[in-house]
């Protein structure tokens, strides 16, 4: 899924038509999921393909709970609200398999043999 189709798709889940404000919550998402995706790599900067629908998902979450960051419970109206974190909700990155490596023994040649 392309950056344009994303912002597309957040645009109408969400009805926000301010294109920088969406496309920073969308990288907002997508760093997330490298955060989870890549805990021992630094440099990422591509969210694998899997995860482009987790990255809307996430975006559309940031969008809706703009001017309510890190608010715990809110009642109005018979309207209850409660966020699960500050930031992007674990529920949310669950699925994301962090990538990890384990490192080969360097071959060093013995220049004596």
């Amino acid at each position: 899924m392309t950056n344009a189709e994303m912002l597309e798709i957040v645009e109408a889940r969400t009805g926000v038509t301010d294109t920088t404000l969406l496309s920073a919550y969308i990288a907002d998402a997508g760093q997330a999921i490298i955060n989870k995706a890549y805990p021992f790599k630094t440099g990422v900067t591509e969210v694998p393909l899997k995860y482009h629908n987790r990255q809307v998902e996430i975006a559309v979450y940031l969008v809706n709970k703009q001017g309510a960051e890190g608010q715990e419970s809110h009642n109005e109206n018979g309207v209850n609200r409660s966020y699960e974190s500050a930031s992007v909700p674990k529920s949310m990155l669950r699925d994301i398999i962090p990538v990890a490596k384990i490192p080969t023994p360097e071959v060093v040649s013995d220049e004596n043999s």
